[in-house]
């Protein structure tokens, strides 16, 4: 059998503090019959001399820039450009692990009708490296379950097969902007399977700069309404517009139906054929979580409180957030406090579990 040619796709916007890394990491897999399509949308630093810098060092570099367009068209032109049947997508501030692409490779080859594969994660923080571990979640193989409720990848750990999924299927739809991803991987596992590599062979890096924390509050109402979507597709749905409500303000009124959403689904998630419930149940606890999140990130804890109480998951959070929230209800000034507190609380969880990163990529012969 002839090696495979992956098409790694890079898009790259105002990518500078980190393409360089990016790029040595595609470039020093030990799969190294690739191509890497470097689309420049309109980057107002240096992000295109790095890339020509590369380029003239090898020749499997194939960059276009031009003005800019956004993600989403970006990525649907790397894939008409794409001569691999396998196209790995990779973000312009993450780091591949040199065994990355003949892992996903070696899973295809052996698994030829699968059509989407992902990897685990380690998270880089700063110049810290939190590991990752493996999510039982994905044990059950019920994909298009679970990609009703969450993102079940990880965008820059994806790799595609063009053999199994149809053209007119692998694209990204512009009428999902920033969960653009989300909506690709429902379509792809409901109809074809998947899998996910349980070693984290990306490391993906969290700073401010990033897409998911610039576009947080778009991000979220465009999953709310997948969601949405998707439920109602499945009859789980009564209020075709609580989600959005709640994703346009949360407010006591948006709260208590959000609740009342969450009550529901779980009664009918209860009646469901028995082989199918647990990946229901999966999805939907993850989906509470989503929830949970966005309306405590209102720092409101009234309003949180009665989230916790309505749904009856007060065991489902964490110990310490339960006291904060609890106090928080009836003394607002305490509640903030506590939230402070917690989030130091995170952060020094996060260090303290963390190694430098350059050992980390050193141990993954990266550095």
């Amino acid at each position: 059998m002839s090696v495979p040619l992956v098409s790694v796709l890079l898009p790259v916007y105002n990518g500078e503090p980190y393409l360089a890394a990016a790029l040595e990491s595609i470039l020093r897999q030990d799969h190294d019959r690739l191509e890497v399509i470097a689309i420049d949308d309109g980057s107002t630093d240096s992000s295109l001399e790095i890339l020509r810098r590369y380029q003239s060092a090898d020749d499997r570099i194939a960059i276009v820039s031009r003005e800019n367009r956004g993600l989403i068209a970006t990525l649907n032109e790397g894939l008409a450009m794409a001569k691999g049947n396998l196209i790995a997508r990779m973000d312009a501030d993450d780091i591949s692990y040199p065994t990355r692409f003949s892992r996903q490779v070696s899973l295809f080859t052996k698994q030829p009708d699968l059509a989407i594969s992902g990897t685990g994660i380690d998270r880089l923080i700063g110049t810290r490296m939190v590991r990752g571990t493996p999510n039982p979640i994905y044990q059950s193989g019920q994909w298009g379950i679970l990609s009703m409720f969450f993102t079940v990848f990880m965008h820059s750990t994806v790799m595609y097969n063009r053999n199994v999924i149809p053209q007119d299927m692998l694209a990204y739809d512009a009428s999902y902007v920033h969960a653009e991803d989300f909506d690709l991987f429902r379509r792809i596992t409901a109809r074809f399977p998947a899998a996910m590599i349980d070693d984290s062979l990306v490391a993906y890096r969290i700073h401010e700069g990033s897409v998911t924390n610039k576009h947080k509050r778009l991000m979220r109402r465009t999953h709310l309404r997948i969601v949405t979507e998707n439920l109602e597709r499945n009859a789980l749905m009564d209020d075709p517009n609580v989600l959005d409500d709640l994703g346009v303000a949360v407010t006591p009124d948006t709260v208590r139906r959000a609740a009342e959403f969450i009550l529901s689904l779980q009664r009918k998630i209860e009646a469901l054929p028995a082989a199918m419930s647990p990946s229901y149940e999966d999805g939907m606890l993850c989906f509470f979580y989503f929830l949970y999140q966005l309306i405590n990130d209102e720092e409101q804890p009234r309003l949180t409180h009665e989230f916790l109480t309505r749904t009856g998951k007060w065991q489902s959070i964490r110990r310490r957030e339960r006291y904060g929230l609890r106090a928080g209800a009836y003394a607002p000034w305490c509640g903030h406090l506590s939230m402070g507190v917690t989030r130091r609380l995170d952060a020094l969880a996060r260090y303290m579990q963390s190694v430098p990163a350059k050992m980390v990529l050193l141990n993954n012969g990266v550095a």
